[in-house]
């Protein structure tokens, strides 16, 4: 085993050789800003990447980024993803195997055969969830549309749901493609009304049980705190139940016969993939939301509510604030947090125009290189650099590597989401596992879950390295690369370096 980085540069030292600067030891093009630009964009440098930066050069490269237009995936990894179940299953099927074997379950006298049971349809859902994760991630990890990849991630986060609540592992993969991806870089309002109408936030914030006599407001809450307005956004208690009364009906489609209607209600029922809108579980009485009427119409309620959420200067700003935390500062300034929130206003919360202000702006270029990484960047960056556009042996090997990190997709229990900020990320623990984490990424043997061991160690020294990590690096790194013993040593201590946890 390799001898250990020495305490100093593994955890608090990490924080200190980056204060005391990273020096350019070489004259080379790109520049460091170029660089730090591409790292932040980007889920960090590879050799693609930078090519492409190269060609286009910094604004038309931000161009291609915010255009996403090629989502192309080396063929070895579109080849794992392909080879998924749930590549191939719609949500309209996965909620009808999972009612299936839930009926098959109640048809079962025997007791111990009951057990058996619910553990095999537990076991199927696990899978489930590790397919959808380990899909997420090698997009994350290998898509040239990398800045969609990020904005993926940060949807999920701001609309998270949790997976292991009911059935949610038979929902979450439907979720990220068909609410989240179609909607990350386009309008607000849209990304809203996709989660609001999906099985998975449904079921996992409790709106599938609100009836016009049995009312859930958890949903509604979380809609204007977590999703739309952020606290202390002036609505009320009243306007929390005014958004109750309005979500009332609606819910999931579990049942594959139609419900029986009035004949002044069929018309008004809604049922798109595992999605439904029951007029006969609605509150037709007319509400006052944020100060304005509503006039009891059924699912145009909600249609009328999104519309008017999103329209305050609260949302604007919440989701503004939400947007620079996350690529600029744990503070962001308020100046560019203002700027973005009229850019959303004025563009009726146009994701690409909101995100342009922010790259432009000043505050953004002073801020690169002192973001701290989150365990889901800095994966995906190793990634990056180590593999450069080679397929990972096992992509279940990843899904492990960011649980073990505690920001596993689809992991957080609460509706809240996972913290932006680097005092959730940079403890001395954090950083110890991070560590291990870089080692376990540098080994010459990769070892898979079934037990075989394949010999497979990333090439991290090559030209990639040369270009654009190494002459950016302080002599403090310099020196420890420099101590390595072995291949796998000098690999770590690049990994878990202190220009390697920033951004």
């Amino acid at each position: 085993m390799p001898s250990m980085l020495p305490v100093r540069l593994r955890l608090a030292g990490i924080a200190a050789l980056l204060a005391a600067g990273a020096g350019a030891h070489a004259d080379t093009a790109p520049s460091h800003t170029d660089l730090l630009r591409l790292d932040r964009i980007t889920y960090g440098v590879n050799s693609a990447s930078l090519a492409a930066f190269e060609r286009l050069g910094a604004s038309r490269f931000l161009d291609q980024q915010l255009a996403a237009r090629d989502e192309r995936l080396p063929p070895a990894v579109q080849a794992q993803i392909d080879a998924l179940p749930i590549a191939h299953q719609s949500i309209g099927d996965a909620i009808a195997t999972l009612v299936a074997a839930r009926d098959r379950l109640k048809s079962i006298d025997d007791a111990q055969a009951k057990v058996e049971a619910r553990k095999a349809l537990r076991k199927q859902g696990i899978a489930r969830a590790l397919q959808t994760q380990e899909r997420e991630l090698l997009r994350a990890v290998y898509s040239p549309a990398q800045l969609k990849e990020q904005m993926v991630w940060f949807w999920l986060n701001h609309f998270n749901v949790f997976d292991r609540k009911g059935p949610e592992a038979w929902l979450d993969a439907d979720y990220v493609e068909n609410a989240i991806r179609p909607n990350a870089l386009g309008n607000f309002r849209d990304l809203v009304m996709a989660t609001l109408t999906h099985p998975a936030m449904l079921v996992y914030l409790d709106n599938a049980r609100n009836a016009a006599n049995h009312h859930n407001e958890n949903y509604a809450r979380e809609l204007m705190e977590l999703h739309t307005l952020g606290v202390n956004a002036g609505y009320t208690q009243n306007d929390v139940q005014e958004m109750v009364r309005i979500l009332t009906g609606v819910g999931v489609a579990i049942n594959p016969r139609m419900p029986h209607l009035r004949p002044d209600q069929q018309a008004l029922y809604i049922r798109r993939g595992g999605f439904e809108f029951n007029p006969a579980r609605h509150d037709f009485g007319d509400k006052v939301l944020l100060g304005h009427r509503i006039r009891g119409s059924g699912f145009d309620e909600v249609r009328q509510a999104v519309d008017l959420l999103v329209a305050q200067p609260a949302c604007a700003h919440f989701v503004s604030q939400e947007l620079a935390t996350y690529f600029v500062a744990d503070n962001p300034p308020a100046p560019l947090v203002d700027a973005m929130a009229d850019t959303f206003q004025r563009t009726h919360g146009e994701i690409r125009p909101v995100l342009r202000t922010l790259f432009d702006s000043p505050e953004f270029a002073a801020s690169l290189g002192t973001k701290f990484k989150d365990p889901m960047h800095y994966l995906v960056s190793s990634l990056r650099l180590a593999y450069d556009g080679r397929a990972v042996p096992d992509p279940r090997r990843l899904v492990l590597w960011l649980n073990q990190q505690g920001e596993g997709e689809f992991g957080h229990p609460t509706p809240d989401g996972y913290p932006l900020v680097a005092s959730a990320w940079d403890s001395s623990g954090q950083m110890s596992a991070r560590f291990e984490l870089a080692r376990a990424m540098s080994q010459g043997d990769v070892r898979f879950f079934d037990g075989v061991t394949i010999p497979d160690s990333p090439k991290l020294s090559g030209p990639l390295f040369a270009q654009a990590i190494k002459p950016w690096l302080s002599n403090a790194t310099l020196a420890a690369l420099d101590q390595a013993k072995s291949p796998t040593e000098w690999s770590t201590y690049l990994l878990a370096a202190p220009e390697s946890n920033y951004r």
